[in-house]
């Protein structure tokens, strides 16, 4: 498949958002990248078939295994992240069991952040185990807890900072440090920063993921996932578990992340800031108990926050001090704010992790994470902040 766009390196991120992969159609001089909705692609001969097939010419067989309107926003994604290539998967989940398929095998054994994204929890402990793989799930906020969990089969230390939905960090750096002493493969979950804010191949991680379906696309219309990493484990992930297994992306999907990207920076910064006035609201709320916020002094890895990312992000949590029953008033009563899973949208979402999002995860192990059962998740989205905030007010004003 072809990779020649144009590309500056001295570009900026909001002109590489906007410029990379998205050259004009060749044929039509058409300035949207084109939607190839078709599922195959005529050879001009057997022979260019056959070459094709055999990985001696470039170019398009069979929509799973490539799709130009695919190409043009791995090209982009790959550019953001700092990355030598790019796969775009059909959902976030598909982009984590791609990775891991392509990097594990039977009788290998993966340390794990344990407050991450609930599926993905569910598919390390659940999934991985009937295929003889195991997983140790530790507080990555603290590296030596890291360190006392290798094994001599780990192969992989998985990571989400900032973490769903705890808002915890860990330190990047440390443990790459860390993997590269033992040779393990780092995989790193960038949903909730973004590559706006926080490139992690950058500080040495091996592979990233996103959800794509969150800041990547931005308008709640898209369910994909992204792997970004190195040319050779790239080629392997894609002619191996996304080849076999065929999690892969709609050419129309593809089309709708081209043109959310193009607004990427604009949408986070815009979330960032309305973020952190709501958590300094909330956190001077008598009704509030705590706030989880990396833009917060009071967040315990906020000076690591300063480090490591660019800007703090459109996500936070808090939990209320008439804990789930308080917390289900304020949820049932908002109007701006949208009672809905998911993230990373133009609209303000807010949800309940423990009966939602990370309700496959034992009540014991979601404790162990900083999931209560009080803690309640935000999405910041673009709207006026006041009216968010206004919105939150007379919510909050219900709880007797």
């Amino acid at each position: 498949m072809s990779k020649k766009h144009h590309i500056n390196e001295n570009w900026g991120f909001a002109t590489k958002a906007v410029h990379v992969g998205s050259d004009p159609c060749p044929r039509t001089g058409a300035l949207a990248t084109p939607i190839y909705q078709t599922s195959t692609f005529v050879f001009e001969s057997a022979e260019q078939g056959g070459r094709r097939f055999a990985g001696e010419e470039e170019g398009y067989i069979y929509t799973r295994l490539g799709n130009p309107t695919q190409r043009a926003l791995e090209m982009k994604i790959a550019s953001l992240e700092g990355a030598d290539d790019a796969i775009i998967a059909g959902s976030g989940m598909a982009a984590v069991s791609g990775i891991f398929f392509s990097v594990v095998k039977q009788g290998d054994h993966v340390i794990s952040a344990n407050s991450i994204y609930g599926c993905t929890h569910a598919f390390l402990s659940h999934m991985l185990p009937n295929y003889g793989i195991t997983t140790s799930f530790v507080n990555t906020t603290e590296l030596e807890n890291i360190k006392n969990a290798i094994q001599e089969n780990t192969r992989v230390i998985y990571i989400e900072t900032p973490a769903n939905p705890t808002m915890a960090l860990t330190d990047i750096k440390g443990v790459v440090a860390i993997a590269k002493k033992y040779n393990i493969t780092v995989v790193m979950d960038n949903t909730f920063a973004s590559p706006y804010l926080q490139n992690p191949l950058s500080m040495g991680v091996d592979i990233v993921l996103h959800s794509a379906t969150k800041y990547i696309n931005g308008h709640g219309d898209v369910i994909a996932g992204i792997i970004a990493g190195n040319q050779e484990f790239i080629d392997h992930c894609r002619g191996t578990a996304i080849k076999d297994i065929g999690g892969i992306p709609s050419p129309f999907d593809c089309y709708l992340m081209l043109r959310g990207l193009k607004t990427l920076p604009l949408r986070v910064q815009k979330s960032t800031e309305n973020a952190q006035k709501i958590a300094e609201y909330l956190e001077n709320h008598p009704k509030i108990d705590r706030v989880y916020y990396p833009g917060l002094p009071s967040h315990p890895q906020h000076e690591l926050a300063k480090k490591q990312m660019r800007g703090f992000g459109g996500m936070l949590s808090f939990e209320l001090k008439g804990g789930i029953e308080a917390g289900k008033i304020v949820m049932n009563s908002v109007e701006v704010c949208k009672l809905a899973v998911s993230l990373g949208d133009v609209d303000t979402l807010i949800q309940h992790p423990a009966s939602m999002t990370h309700s496959v995860i034992p009540r014991e192990d979601r404790l162990k994470g900083g999931i209560t059962d009080g803690l309640v998740r935000i999405s910041a989205g673009i709207e006026d902040v006041e009216d968010i905030i206004a919105d939150l007010e007379q919510a909050l004003a219900k709880i007797k």
